[in-house]
């Protein structure tokens, strides 16, 4: 009944490849549950400690620096089977540990505990999330990521529903830490997702015998040297950072809208996880019956483009009515569509990059410049506050970045297409 269910819904075309399907999807799902557990903890500290936001952006950028070189080196060393369970692992063990800080620590650490939580959880989901992805381009070619990618990405956004889920029913009864704890279980369980993937299924763009089960090579330092070779990946390096700026404006945004609406530590816990839930909700509707359609009628190109126009469009509304509720409709439908639209669309750029790229080059954009860019535009956000610009009047600065955003998209996605036409990886 599933395999039929499934089988109506996306274009699979064998049984192996319907059960590679279902493991990536099912790792997707505990990735994003136990991210979304974490997010409204983090969300929270933000409007709680608003006031230090963009000095806390700067520490997560400076962290970045030396864990993405630390991750490509792991990526250097071991196999893919070996060291994408040991990075979730890893993560594991900083949660016991910031429990115990929190358990154990008298009151007035908290804040600085709070502060040292919100730049690792940061750092964690970009690594997790991004070696998830990784590996997602890995397994697939270019063509099953066009078919296939959408559903993956709707186990993403289930678990994030079950995280939202769980976190507004729990977190104005119990402490805020013991969530925590909660979410190392299902981290552990993506673990054991990611082994059985790596084992049994590994398509698409793993052609050569064996290859999936040798490290990667090169060193720490080769996939930041790879970007600055290739215009492509500069592209995507671009796109990323208007994404950012994007992104940052609405969160410092919502940041202060939301302190000014709501005292309440657990309320505003609450109320951040009650957005997460209408997000994954309508990125779930995106993902199972519009992507993949999107993609195939008008390419990956304007796919990308899509959201970049709409958030343009939102910007100008908020800068006309600078309200909490025009933000929250805003939000909600940018990351809606970043989610179900933009990101699986921008993933499929990588699937037509070797191996080295994917593992190394992707995580330096998608940890040390998307950070750099939270970096820069949370100070250009700073910046523009404190010559007195109102929300109304950063949001109309923010609508032609937006712009800009669209454009270098549909550029991009015109491009991967070209590529895969000449690597042969179309249907």
């Amino acid at each position: 009944m599933i395999k039929n269910l499934i089988t109506k819904l996306v274009d699979v075309r064998d049984d192996n490849e319907l059960k590679g399907l279902m493991w990536a999807t099912t790792y997707g799902f505990f990735i994003m549950f136990s991210y979304y557990i974490l997010r409204a903890v983090r969300d929270e500290i933000s409007s709680a400690d608003r006031g230090n936001l963009q000095i806390l952006w700067t520490a997560v950028f400076f962290v970045m620096l030396v864990a993405v070189p630390a991750y490509s080196w792991a990526a250097s060393r071991w196999s893919r089977g070996v060291f994408v369970p040991l990075a979730n692992r890893f993560f594991i063990a900083c949660l016991v540990g910031f429990w115990l800080c929190l358990a154990l620590l008298p009151e007035a650490a908290r804040p600085w505990i709070d502060r040292v939580f919100y730049v690792w959880t940061s750092v964690f989901a970009l690594f997790v999330v991004t070696v998830f992805w990784g590996f997602m381009a890995d397994c697939f070619s270019s063509a099953q990521a066009r078919r296939l990618f959408a559903f993956i990405a709707v186990g993403s956004s289930v678990g994030g529903m079950l995280g939202s889920s769980v976190t507004a029913l729990l977190a104005e009864i119990l402490p805020s830490f013991s969530l925590l704890l909660i979410a190392c279980v299902p981290l552990e369980l993506a673990s054991w997702c990611a082994k059985v993937l790596d084992r049994r299924f590994a398509t698409g763009n793993v052609r050569v015998a064996g290859e999936a089960k040798r490290a990667i090579g090169g060193n720490a330092w080769s996939g930041m040297k790879a970007v600055f070779a290739s215009p492509y990946l500069l592209g995507i390096a671009g796109f990323i950072a208007l994404m950012t700026f994007v992104s940052t404006m609405l969160y410092f945004q919502q940041a202060n809208l939301i302190a000014d609406a709501f005292s309440d530590r657990g309320v505003r816990t609450a109320f951040f996880a009650k957005i997460d839930l209408a997000v994954n909700i309508l990125t779930v509707i995106f993902q199972v019956y519009l992507t993949a359609r999107i993609v195939k009628w008008l390419g990956v190109g304007l796919t990308l483009a899509i959201v970049p126009i709409v958030t343009m469009t939102g910007f100008v509304a908020l800068g006309l009515y600078p309200t909490l509720a025009i933000l929250v409709v805003v939000q909600v439908i940018y990351r809606a569509g970043r989610y179900g639209l933009t990101k699986p669309a921008r993933e499929m750029l990588w699937t037509v990059l070797d191996r080295e790229d994917k593992y190394k080059a992707k995580p330096f954009l998608d940890a040390a410049v998307y950070r750099g860019g939270d970096l820069a535009s949370g100070w250009i956000y700073t910046g523009l506050a404190a010559i007195g610009l109102s929300i109304g009047a950063i949001a109309l600065v923010a609508a032609p970045v937006a712009g800009m955003w669209a454009i270098l998209g549909w550029k991009l996605g015109r491009r991967e297409e070209l590529l895969a036409r000449e690597q042969g990886d179309t249907e």
